[in-house]
């Protein structure tokens, strides 16, 4: 694998949960990397280890076999405060609950990492996503005082500002309707393009995978297919064809 343009890229990752009988591979020594200015989503099945995949290559849960790298810092064995750290200055996170802080203000929001970091915010790094956003109005009212769409954005600005190695998307529009997750997933797509980052997205609509450059199918813990520059129609057709292949004869 090549370090010099991989943003993330993890080696034989096992995961299991419970015991005996009830032993559940939900990663089965799974190698992947994710590319530099590059935007990938994840698609499986329920339970195929779409979100542990993301959780284990983003550093909230440590696989029980395997390693993993966020640009040339391997993730394996880090002391728990130099994690945190990593997790604070080279990766941002989206989750389908936007996590904002009602008392803060949507700049507060934005710029929080930088708070609990003790530092100021880079100046041109949040003229920058704040403009990305399209949230200049907006800046100086809650969460509360904005719509579900403004608050993923938010998120969305909290999570590019500290200008990351990698963003991770868990399900990011599950919480949004129609417009509004066609508005941030543009605002993904346009965070690759324009401002140079790397996104890894987790989704089961065919539709938001479609905005991806790649996407990569889990099945029962383990990478079985991938499709580059997909479309809505050809992402759900393989998808079917995975639950034809489970369905019992």
């Amino acid at each position: 694998m090549n370090q010099t343009t991989a943003a993330v890229r993890a080696v034989g990752l096992a995961k299991h949960y419970g015991l005996d009988d009830s032993r559940v591979a939900a990663l089965a020594g799974v190698d992947v990397e994710f590319q530099r200015r590059e935007f990938t989503a994840i698609m499986g099945p329920s339970g195929s280890g779409k979100s542990t995949l993301m959780h284990c290559v983003a550093g909230l849960d440590q696989a029980d076999a395997g390693r993993v790298w966020i640009g040339d810092t391997e993730l394996t064995g880090l002391r728990d405060d130099a994690l945190t750290d990593l997790r604070r200055d080279q990766v941002g996170f989206v989750f389908q609950a936007f996590n904002l802080l009602p008392t803060l203000t949507a700049l507060e929001n934005i710029t929080l990492p930088f708070d609990l970091a003790g530092r100021r915010p880079d100046r041109a790094a949040l003229e920058e996503v704040v403009a990305a956003v399209n949230l200049e109005d907006r800046l100086h009212h809650r969460p509360g005082q904005l719509s579900g769409g403004q608050q993923q954005r938010v998120a969305c600005a909290r999570a590019l500002v500290t200008r990351p190695e990698v963003v991770f998307a868990d399900e990011p529009t599950g919480a949004l309707d129609s417009s509004a997750s066609a508005e941030l997933l543009r605002f993904l797509r346009n965070s690759v393009d324009d401002l140079g980052r790397t996104v890894v997205m987790v989704t089961h609509d065919p539709s938001a995978a479609a905005y991806a450059d790649r996407v990569l199918f889990l099945k029962d813990g383990r990478l079985v297919d991938e499709i580059s520059a997909p479309t809505a129609d050809g992402v759900l057709e393989r998808m079917k064809s995975f639950e034809k292949a489970a369905a019992p004869c």
